[in-house]
């Protein structure tokens, strides 16, 4: 950077601090420089790839008026962040896209170690795993609901290149924490090991750089870098959905990854076999893994989550708007750290105790209430043929199939404790014996604590309803 840049970047700063205030100045633009100036753009260096969403999410028309403001004229930007932090050549320019980032440079360093030597990275470099610290175990809320998942996670994290899940496939829904659950892997690594190359990326980044690395002709240095992983964590696989030549690409990293003992953890909001426009050869790499699902939280894990976000803001909830926003706010992590900052707001602008009515009027504005209707046969029955894929129909019929069956059990377990029918009426419906009932009724209460499958059923039939 010149002088003369140096002297009109501090200018933009002094612009920029007048207009969002000393503390966001410190926390979001303070560490940021200006490296390159051009005719028509100029290039910031940024800490990290988030510092270029949070930028043009938020501050995007700000900058521009700060670059016009003291150059004269408008600039397209552009944003540096270097991956490794002792390694000058490893910068990616991130250009600015609107909404997302567009990889414009090559992704690759001087004396970057050839396929089959990942570990011997010269020099010892400084990581950028781009890992967000508060993403770890300890800031994430364990229940019943998502037990199995974060033991797994644990596990991995405890012995990331011995260990019987890898690649490690984990779904969900969007918002319910798949993205903090992968990186506190990431993190728990590095706790062990601070010289393990950990990566945390979305696919839509990883799409970015191989596009830029097909029109720059440095494919090979693109895929030996992310040879050079010890685990990488690969977010949000359904963004590649239709990529062929992405997920393509992505093959022989997993493969020389896994075969060389490296940690390969995948997140997606289906499982792989939902996954249209992907390799088929790389779909089947999933499976050599384990592939599990992340349910929404229920309502105890609700409860905990809620409890905790809000003692992290300082607030106290009284336990009955602990209950209230328990039960109608059911969609996602997200929706409840949504309403506990809105909480939060709106009794320090009003200068008002938090109450059950306060938590309402935030609620009504930010999320679809629940509204609490009662639970019958048929709406059961619909629910778990949707769950299991199967015609209402075959529910009814003499067919003992394996799916059909379970199916059939888990209606008759959710029939009996959602409704309150007795055994005789339920197995009336169903065109069955009273015994049959019992058994299958007895059968899943037996299940529920050992087959995965039947209390991931049950716990996702229910909360449909």
């Amino acid at each position: 950077m010149t002088d003369e840049l140096r002297m009109q970047w501090q200018q933009c700063c002094r612009f920029i601090l007048d207009n969002v205030g000393e503390t966001r100045f410190n926390t979001w633009f303070a560490k940021t420089s200006a490296v390159r100036l051009e005719s028509d753009s100029i290039t910031l260096q940024v800490p990290s790839n988030y510092f270029v969403e949070l930028y043009e999410t938020n501050y995007l028309n700000l900058l521009h008026a700060a670059l016009k403001k003291v150059f004269g004229r408008p600039l397209q930007i552009f944003y540096e962040v270097q991956i490794l932090a002792d390694h000058a050549d490893s910068k990616v320019t991130l250009g600015e896209s609107r909404g997302s980032a567009v990889i414009s440079s090559k992704l690759e360093r001087s004396g970057a170690a050839p396929v089959g030597a990942a570990a011997q990275t010269p020099g010892g470099a400084k990581f950028n795993s781009q890992l967000k610290k508060d993403y770890n175990f300890e800031n994430y809320c364990t229940g019943q609901s998502n037990l199995l998942a974060v033991t797994i996670a644990q596990n991995i994290a405890g012995k990331p290149r011995n260990n019987d899940f890898n690649p490690f496939f984990l779904y969900g829904d969007v918002g319910i924490g798949k993205t903090h659950l992968v990186q506190a892997i990431g993190i728990r690594v590095k706790e062990q090991n601070p010289n393990a190359k950990v990566l945390y990326t979305t696919s839509r980044q990883f799409q970015h750089l191989y596009t830029q690395a097909v029109i720059r002709k440095t494919v090979p240095q693109f895929i030996n870098w992310f040879m050079q992983m010890d685990v990488l964590l690969l977010d949000d696989l359904q963004e590649i959905s239709g990529m062929v030549k992405t997920s393509e690409t992505l093959f022989p990293i997993f493969n020389h990854l896994h075969q060389n003992g490296k940690q390969l953890v995948f997140t997606c909001d289906r499982p792989p076999m939902e996954l249209d426009g992907i390799a088929d050869r790389l779909i089947d790499r999933f499976k050599w893994g384990l592939t599990e699902r992340l349910p929404r939280p229920d309502a105890e894990l609700r409860k905990k989550i809620l409890t905790f976000k809000a003692k992290k803001d300082g607030l106290d909830l009284p336990q009955d708007v602990v209950e209230y926003i328990a039960a109608n706010a059911v969609t996602s992590v997200r929706e409840i750290e949504g309403v506990v900052r809105g909480v939060l707001t709106r009794s320090i602008s009003l200068n008002a105790p938090i109450t059950v009515e306060l938590a309402r009027e935030v609620m009504k504005n930010t999320i679809h209430l629940v509204e609490k209707k009662p639970v019958n046969f048929e709406m059961i029955v619909e629910a778990t043929a949707d769950y299991y894929k199967l015609n209402p129909d075959a529910l009814f019929s003499k067919n003992r199939m394996r799916d059909i069956n379970d199916a059939r059990q888990v209606l008759m377990y959710l029939t009996h404790k959602l409704t309150g029918l007795s055994s005789t009426v339920i197995g009336r419906k169903l065109n069955r014996q009273h015994g049959t009932v019992l058994h299958g009724i007895a059968a899943v209460q037996e299940r529920l604590s050992v087959v995965p499958e039947i209390a991931r059923a049950v716990e996702t039939i229910q909360a449909s309803l």
